[in-house]
């Protein structure tokens, strides 16, 4: 770049602003608010995911309506079909899937993670995609995908390290990362995009300062904590949070990907975590499991069946308000699919909530108290869900 051209990182926070309103006075859980050319986004906030350009089995109007303030999509699963050039084509993402708020996608860096058979080298991932032809997704290639899209805010390209992982691999897949993010962003060149870095170094105290170290050189509009919910379990999720949080800029949003159990999001905020998604509250949904303020109940069971209460009297979300467990699971024995429609519709609402009631106790200092109530009340459920795993 020459001296004279303004840095991309410069001309974006003409676009892109985090304001950091408040942090609770008992713990490092904060609020605050994410300007984007297409909405402001108050945190913390759980994104939905929409893999494809769209949350599975809603219509963009029930989400406004929900107000929803962001989403994710998928830039792995955007490119293969129907491709970047065609959504560029059509205006961008948020023309093309008709959604005027807010969108932020992943780099393709997960995905190439979940596929068993992939070549990592120094120009990229290599993978064959369900046609058997070859795919090289670079860092060059994953931005121009995103900024063909035009999403609010792009992930750096990054490899996923998986759990375990052996300190030598952590720290050669980690320096190739910081490479990659360098090109990353010379590829970047749309100041409405902001361009987020992503914190790996697996379970290794050092490795993941190192990295936080070197992705604030870079000045970016946010950073991400990667490498989270891989298998590494609970314990050791908190534990990488918990040290890496507190070392990321105190003025720039801080997301952590993948995890979306409702008391790993409860531990997150109280950690200083403004963004996270996860694929949980929608994929769960659509297998009948439902998230309410007492705990998970899976709507099959045929307790359910004369049950004429809502899915959660403390929720005022339209299937709460309109419908009973009996019907709704009614729908579910009857493969109605209006029933995965309202389910999904719930869960939405229910994590929506848990965010909105999470800042209101951070504003006025007891979340604490918050988290307290949290656990007094939801009974945690570890046994497995019958339609977990894959993509959303």
């Amino acid at each position: 770049m020459s001296a004279d051209k303004p840095r991309i990182q410069d001309q974006v926070k003409e676009h892109f602003k985090f304001k950091l309103e408040h942090v609770d006075k008992h713990s490092k859980a904060r609020a605050g608010v994410i300007t984007t050319p297409h909405g402001d986004i108050p945190t913390p906030v759980f994104m939905p995911v929409g893999t494809h350009g769209a949350i599975k089995a809603l219509q963009p109007q029930v989400l406004e309506d929900m107000d929803t303030k962001i989403i994710l999509s998928n830039t792995y699963h955007l490119h293969l079909t129907p491709g970047s050039d065609l959504v560029k084509k059509a205006g961008g993402l948020h023309k093309f899937m008709n959604w005027p708020r807010p969108i932020l996608t992943d780099s393709g860096g997960f995905q190439v993670f979940s596929l068993q058979k992939k070549s990592i080298k120094e120009e990229g991932a290599e993978f064959k995609d369900q046609k058997g032809q070859k795919i090289l997704l670079s860092p060059e290639t994953s931005i121009t995908i995103q900024q063909n899209l035009g999403s609010d805010i792009m992930m750096a390209f990054d490899e996923c390290i998986p759990y375990p992982a052996t300190r030598e691999y952590t720290k050669n897949s980690m320096d190739r990362t910081h490479r990659w993010l360098d090109r990353c962003i010379e590829t970047w060149n749309n100041p409405k995009q902001a361009l987020f870095g992503i914190i790996q170094g697996s379970t290794y105290n050092d490795l993941r300062k190192e990295c936080v170290d070197e992705l604030v050189k870079r000045d970016l509009p946010g950073y991400a904590i990667g490498g989270v919910s891989v298998g590494e379990g609970a314990e050791w999720m908190e534990k990488i949070v918990s040290f890496t949080a507190p070392l990321m800029p105190v003025d720039k949003p801080r997301y952590a990907m993948g995890i979306g159990n409702p008391e790993d999001l409860i531990m997150l905020w109280e950690n200083g975590i403004d963004m996270s998604d996860c694929i949980i509250p929608t994929k769960f949904a659509r297998g009948g499991t439902l998230f309410t303020s007492r705990g998970k109940i899976r709507i099959r069971h045929r307790n359910y069946r004369r049950d004429f209460y809502p899915i959660d009297h403390s929720c005022s979300c339209y299937t709460c308000k309109n419908f009973s467990r009996a019907y709704i699971k009614h729908l579910f024995d009857s493969n109605e699919i209006l029933g995965q429609v309202l389910a999904t519709t719930h869960n939405i609402a229910y994590y929506k909530s848990l965010a909105e009631g999470a800042r209101k106790a951070i504003l006025e200092d007891r979340f604490l108290d918050f988290k307290k109530e949290f656990f007094a009340n939801y009974k945690k459920d570890d046994s497995k869900d019958d339609d977990m795993g894959g993509e959303d």
